[in-house]
């Protein structure tokens, strides 16, 4: 098929500005100044509110009494700003600090939505805390740590699913308020009396004390063997990241925004990338309530059949369903691609097959390409740092510094680590002061362990490309040093699309290892009924011998002892998050899974497992 043009779309840093330091360390920057920022995001929420109080500002459909989802119940800028100065009002009537802030035990949700913005109204800190901690863990452990670590003067829960969570973590002094239900043995303030406060003076008094260093939210990251830290989150921040996002992709201020997201607001992708781009810009948020897995994704095509959005943020395994649904559904293909200007993902490696089929079906459906747009962000960088140039992308492909952040990049044990300076980024972690200390150097560049190599030596201005983790990468008992990020990506790439993610393991063995989570084509591959127990499809002769298929490629491809795929199992028990193996995103924790894999991994490597399958010469 003769590659089609792609939709037009503009790319905001296409240069860069280069100086040498010492030790071979370089530092990269855009060509252009950071532009103007507001000082606080909830200056933009008012200014949408009396710009345009009747837009929708958000959206989500209504849980109907069988737990399906009906029609869309629609949020205005305009009541989105009356109903939050009235939650501010509660939060100012209960004396909430930072050191006594909210946190919220909750989905994504329009109750959600407006106890953040009632939080920032007032500058008490929010905390939004994984569901999963509260409603797939069993022992609660993260969800006590993170209350623990932020000591919350009130508690938000969008319903009683969350009650036993809260019995057995909340202590006695936290106020509880829930949107829906209670809480047995608990008082508890419903959602709708705290929307009911009387709103003084004294809301926009607090208001006006709120200022660019005023902490808006604190972010846990995922965690992997240690408990997860409190990132701090101030209005400059968020400000900043979302005024360099703008510059780096001009598409968000070119046409009326529009997003379907699932993704979770307490994590940095969801609440921060794309929750303060609806706010910033004004736009539409429609929340979707499905999720890239085989129970939810079946909610996200729904959205998308109705909904048109003019960008679209999903993670790899996402992108996978939809590309597999479009192959089929005219539906789907006519409305998600009718004005999106641009796809982005983030998370994980997009395998090449998913990319070109939705390059296939663009093409049939429009005569033209979108856009498949990623970066490298964290956390602790609000998220957005680094970004493409170009619509010709690349798996592995980062692009080039968002204006006003300064990248440093480092030469450390044959990697080159990429570290931030600017605007965007975290003052540091919430009560942990050595962890922070930790994390700069001595020029105050955040340390992100991530290391980079460049698109083209010879041409910097097509920027940087991943080059794995540096924490993640070790050495073979031999002493050969392996560069665990580019040899994942490749077995991904290489088990398309039977293969989800992939772990690395050999540290301090002869040989390299692979931990295999097969992805849910494997179950077609296997030809068994759909209820057979995936131990039974992974090991059925199909898949058995498509893997071997794939263990021969990858090692006729290899050039050593450093990337050569010496022995791979697959895994039919899941990552699971209560243990770190998988974050909110979908993605893989590969030190969790290392670190609780153990007893496997040995296993593995001592040829005690079955089946183990190796290359054949």
């Amino acid at each position: 098929m003769t590659a089609a043009t792609f939709r037009p779309l503009r790319f905001g840093v296409t240069r860069v500005q280069l100086r040498e330091g010492e030790d071979a360390v370089r530092y990269m920057q855009a060509d252009q100044d950071l532009q103007p920022f507001p000082e606080r995001l909830s200056d933009r929420l008012a200014h949408w509110a009396a710009l345009k109080p009747e837009q929708t500002f958000m959206a989500r459909r209504v849980l109907q009494a069988d737990g399906s989802r009906g029609d869309w119940q629609h949020l205005s800028y305009g009541h989105a700003w009356q109903r939050a100065r009235a939650i501010a009002q509660g939060l100012i009537d209960r004396g909430l600090t930072a050191d006594r802030p909210v946190a919220i035990l909750s989905e994504n949700s329009l109750e959600h939505a407006l106890m953040a913005l009632g939080c920032m109204i007032v500058g008490v800190p929010y905390t939004p805390v994984s569901p999963p901690y509260s409603l797939v863990s069993v022992d609660y452990d993260k969800l006590k740590h993170v209350l623990k670590t932020v000591t919350p003067g009130l508690l938000f829960a969008q319903d009683s699913r969350y009650a036993k969570a809260i019995l057995a973590s909340a202590s006695e002094d936290m106020q509880i308020v829930m949107a829906e239900g209670d809480v047995p043995g608990r008082s508890c303030l419903s959602f709708e009396s705290l929307c009911a406060t009387p709103v003084t003076d004294a809301v926009d008094q607090a208001r006006a004390a709120t200022g660019p260093q005023t902490i808006v939210k604190f972010l846990f990251t995922s965690g992997s063997t240690k408990l997860p830290k409190a990132v701090i989150n101030t209005h400059r921040m968020w400000c900043a990241n979302q005024q360099q996002m703008t510059q780096s992709m001009p598409v968000l201020a070119e046409q009326d925004l529009v997003l379907v997201d699932w993704l979770p607001w307490n994590h940095t992708f969801g609440g921060n990338h794309n929750f303060g781009m609806v706010v910033f810009h004004g736009g539409t948020l429609y929340i979707d309530d499905g999720k890239p897995t085989p129970a939810l994704m079946h909610e996200t095509l729904r959205n998308l059949r109705e909904i048109s959005p003019t960008v679209y943020f999903n993670v790899p395994t996402g992108f996978e369903a939809i590309a597999n649904a479009m192959k089929t559904d005219a539906a789907l293909r006519k409305t998600l691609l009718a004005r999106v200007r641009m796809f982005f993902y983030a998370g994980a490696a997009l395998a090449q097959p998913i990319w070109d089929s939705l390059y296939e079906s663009q093409e049939r459906e429009i005569g033209q390409r979108i856009v498949m747009g990623t970066g490298l962000g964290m956390t602790e960088s609000s998220p957005f740092g680094i970004f493409v140039t170009n619509p010709h992308v690349k798996a592995g492909d980062l692009g080039l510094p968002t204006p006003g952040l300064e990248l440093k990049l480092v030469p450390i044990d044959g990697k080159t680590e990429v570290r931030y300076r600017g605007p965007n980024i975290t003052p540091g972690y919430w009560r942990a002061a050595q962890e922070t200390a930790e994390a700069f150097d001595e020029e105050g560049f955040f340390k992100t362990g991530d290391a980079v190599l460049w698109i083209d030596p010879a041409n910097p201005h097509l920027g940087l490309k991943f080059d794995g983790r540096i924490a993640e990468d070790f050495k073979l008992a031999t002493g050969t040093f392996v560069s665990v990020g580019p040899l994942r990506a490749k077995i991904i790439a290489a088990g398309a699309p039977y293969v989800q993610d992939v772990v690395i393991t050999g540290l301090n063995m002869k040989e390299l290892g692979a931990l295999v989570f097969p992805a849910p084509a494997v179950r077609s591959l296997s030809r068994l009924p759909a209820e057979t127990p995936l131990a039974d499809v992974l090991v059925s002769p199909p898949v058995l011998a498509k893997f071997q298929d794939i263990v021969n490629t990858l090692a006729a491809s290899a050039t050593g002892s450093a990337n050569r795929i010496a022995r791979l199992c697959l895994l039919s028990e899941p990552p699971t998050l209560d243990k770190g193996e998988v974050t909110d995103k979908g993605s893989i924790n590969q030190r969790a899974v290392l670190h609780h894999r153990a007893a496997l991994v040995d296993a593995l490597h001592q040829d005690t497992l079955t089946p183990i399958i190796k290359p054949q010469h």
